[in-house]
C-alpha cells in the first residue's frame, strides 16, 4: 500500500496526517501511541502500540548494542 501524504507545519513542528485507511490498517484511533523506528536505506517503520512492545524493543535494542560487532561482521 502505497498513499501520499502531504507534510504539513503543525504549530511550532511539522507533522503528517494520516489517512483514514492507515489508522484502519493500524487499528488505532485517536489518542492511540504509534512507534516509529528507522528502517534500512532512509526507510520508517510504523507500529501500533502492542502489549510489552517498549520491553522487547529495549531487549532487541540492548543485543543489537552489545553484540554490534557481531552484526556487523554478519551483514559482510
Amino acid at each position: 500500500m502505497a498513499i501520499e501524504a502531504k507534510v504539513r507545519k503543525i504549530g511550532n513542528s511539522l507533522g503528517i496526517v494520516l489517512p483514514k485507511e492507515v489508522l484502519q490498517t493500524l487499528k488505532v484511533e485517536e489518542g492511540a501511541s504509534l512507534y516509529i523506528t528507522e528502517s534500512p536505506k532512509c526507510g520508517i517503520q510504523v507500529n501500533a502500540e502492542k502489549p510489552h512492545f517498549k520491553e522487547k524493543m529495549q531487549v532487541a535494542e540492548d543485543a543489537m548494542r552489545r553484540y554490534r560487532n557481531t552484526f556487523r561482521k554478519l551483514a559482510e
